[in-house]
C-alpha cells in the first residue's frame, strides 16, 4: 500500500537519525520528499538511497531559512500536504552552568525554527488540507536536572502544537506532537558515553521496555498523517517504553 502516493512532505532534521527514518518509511508510503538539514553531504546521500526525493541543506536557526524552504518545495513540487518539524537538539547540563547562548541556541532551532517553518508552509497546508506533526520529547512532559534547556523547549512545543491544532480545525489542518523517549542515535550513545553506562543499565534505571529505534518513531509519524490516522488531531503521544509515568 502507498497511502502516501501524490503527497509531498518536508522533513527537517532529515540527514540522520529520527528524521532520516522518517524521511525513508515516508518515501516507502509514496510521499515526494522535501528533505533539509544542516549537512549537505548527508543531505545528498540520503536523497540517493530512496529517490524521488529533493534536499536543500539549511539552519533553520536563520530566520530567512523557513521561506526558502517553503519556496523550494513549491517551485520543486508545487504543493506542500505534510510538514514533520524534527530538527532540533539542546544542550543538557547543570542548569547554572548553562549560558544565555546555550538557551538562545536551543530555543533557535527547535522552537523557533519549527513555528517559522509551519507559519510559512501553513497556507499551502490549508490549500491541501494538509498534516503537521511536530516531534518534540518526553522531557517536555517530565523535566529533569540536566535537561531545563531541552525540557522547556519541547514543552513549548507541545504548548504550540494544542494551539495550532485548534487554529487546524477551522483550517482543516491536522495537527499532532510526538514525544520521543530514549531512541538509539547518535546523541543517545553519546549520553551513555558521558554517563559511563551501558544501554542495560540504562533501561533498568529508567523502567523501560527497551530502547527505542528510530524506525519506531518513523512508523508512528507515518500513520499519524495517513488517511488511516486523521481523526488523531492535537494529539501529544508518548513513544518511550513506557518511561513517563505520570497522566
Amino acid at each position: 500500500m502507498r497511502p502516501l502516493a501524490g503527497k509531498v512532505a518536508i522533513v527537517t532534521g532529515a540527514s540522520r537519525g529520527i528524521g532520516r527514518a522518517i524521511a525513508s518509511r515516508l518515501k516507502r508510503s509514496g510521499a515526494s520528499l522535501i528533505l533539509t538539514a544542516r549537512d549537505q553531504a548527508a543531505l545528498e546521500s540520503l536523497a540517493r538511497e530512496i529517490g524521488d526525493a529533493a534536499y536543500l541543506a539549511r539552519d533553520l536557526r536563520t530566520p530567512e531559512s523557513a521561506q526558502q524552504i517553503v519556496d523550494f518545495a513549491l517551485a520543486t513540487f508545487g504543493r506542500i500536504d505534510i510538514l514533520i518539524n524534527n530538527a532540533g537538539a539542546t544542550q543538557r547540563g547543570e542548569f547554572l552552568t548553562l549560558t544565555d547562548a546555550d538557551w538562545a541556541d536551543g530555543f533557535a532551532l527547535k522552537f523557533f525554527g519549527a513555528m517559522r517553518l509551519t507559519r510559512c508552509a501553513w497556507p499551502h497546508l490549508k490549500a491541501r488540507a494538509g498534516s503537521v506533526v511536530f516531534i518534540s520529547g518526553i522531557g517536555g512532559r517530565t523535566p529533569g536536572r540536566e535537561f531545563t534547556i531541552g525540557g522547556s523547549v519541547n514543552a513549548a512545543l507541545l504548548s504550540l502544537t494544542k494551539a495550532l491544532a485548534d487554529l487546524g480545525i477551522a483550517d482543516n489542518v491536522q495537527v499532532n506532537g510526538i514525544n520521543p523517549g530514549a531512541i538509539r542515535t547518535d546523541r543517545f550513545q553519546a549520553r551513555l558515553t558521558r554517563a559511563a553506562q551501558t544501554e542495560e543499565q540504562f533501561i533498568q534505571k529508567s523502567g523501560i521496555t527497551r530502547v527505542g529505534e528510530p524506525e519506531d518513531v518513523a512508523e508512528l509519524v507515518a500513520y499519524l498523517v495517513s488517511p488511516a490516522g486523521r481523526f488523531l488531531h492535537g494529539s501529544l503521544i508518548d513513544i518511550d517504553g513506557g518511561q513517563t509515568k505520570t497522566l
